[in-house]
């Protein structure tokens, strides 16, 4: 039974990027003693759940083979999580601190996390870990599944790399932020070090930092930074997200940000993943870096969010827009949680 904080990662990635690897390296290592795993895989043969029952010793291992958990099987997921956490640990083990649920490639994160939000009597810390496969970089990003996977991810891992050039692995986190420049992002030669880094405890992070990076998004990829023009009221900030969900949809793939509103003397922590969105809560530092919110898009373009935005509450920079007659040379955004 878990006793205390709990973390719950999501591992998702596209169909070979290495999730597996990832976690079996883990699993591996004297770290993964208070970790249970869910595997979820899309085809009646677990091979990924057995591939991972060879290096993980004793550790519970649940298996969901009856379709992809983003579409089909919410309600076995929840029933799976309780399971695990209610179960007696072994003597001398220890209590449960970690559940990681490896998707299947074709998942989409959104719907995982909403089973995940019926869950707040367990109070997860939860937190999405996307794999990025070096070998085909961002080839694999015609493909929605992959962009809305990266998208998703608090963390990024760059796998794979001892199979491309030292250069490859270099330009790796300019090229992950061009789909989600919110991301933290692992990228080292060391194996060991990125493995430890990917699962390591989920802490809050001190506070948002907004800078342009170089490069070009994917042609279908639209990032920007919506700042509020001056004191917004909480009910509008609200109306307006709600409204931007409904009408973009699937499109929307991530928000995340600090907004300065009337009702509170610190900023509002705002996030969401695809329409997904968290419980606001009040920002803890003394002084917040900036107040806006970093948006990630799919198919849209500026008039897209202009058409919902209440007049005169925000106003759109930083714009990196589909480019769909060449690249715009407008700049990016990169979004770092630092000390």
């Amino acid at each position: 039974m878990s006793n205390g904080a709990l973390d719950f990662f999501v591992l998702t990635g596209f169909l070979g990027s290495g999730k597996t690897t990832l976690l079996r390296d883990f699993l591996g290592r004297p770290e993964a003693a208070d970790t249970a795993v869910i595997v979820n895989e899309a085809g009646e043969i677990g091979l990924d759940g057995i591939v991972l029952r060879e290096s993980s010793g004793d550790l519970p291992i649940a298996t969901l083979a009856n379709g992809c958990v983003c579409c089909q099987v919410g309600s076995d997921l929840a029933f799976t999580i309780d399971r695990l956490i209610m179960a007696p640990r072994p003597a001398g083990a220890g209590p449960l601190r970690r559940i990681v649920l490896e998707t299947s490639g074709l998942s989409m994160p959104g719907p995982v996390l909403r089973t995940l939000a019926t869950l707040a009597e367990h109070r997860m810390r939860v937190a999405v870990i996307g794999t990025f496969d070096l070998t085909c970089g961002s080839d694999v990003a015609t493909y929605e599944e992959a962009v809305a996977q990266w998208a998703a991810s608090h963390r990024i891992v760059a796998t794979k790399a001892d199979l491309v050039a030292p250069a490859d692995l270099a330009d790796a986190p300019s090229i992950i932020a061009e789909f989600n420049p919110l991301a933290e992002v692992i990228a080292t030669a060391d194996r060991g070090s990125s493995v430890l880094t990917a699962f390591a405890p989920l802490t809050a992070p001190p506070r948002l930092e907004i800078a342009p990076v170089k490069g070009n998004a994917h042609p279908r990829v639209a990032v920007c930074l919506a700042n509020p023009t001056g004191e917004v009221a909480y009910p509008d900030v609200a109306a307006w997200l709600d409204n931007l969900a409904g009408a973009l949809g699937e499109r929307l793939l991530r928000i995340k940000g600090l907004v300065q509103v009337v009702e509170s003397q610190r900023p509002l922590l705002i996030e969401c993943v695809g329409t997904t969105f968290s419980p606001p809560r009040v920002f803890q530092m003394d002084a917040a870096p900036f107040s806006g919110l970093v948006i990630i898009a799919r198919d849209v373009d500026e008039a897209d969010l202009h058409q919902v935005a209440p007049v005169g509450l925000f106003e759109f920079s930083s714009w990196k827009a589909p480019e769909r007659n060449g690249p715009s040379g407008r700049r990016m955004l990169k979004a770092e949680w630092v000390a």
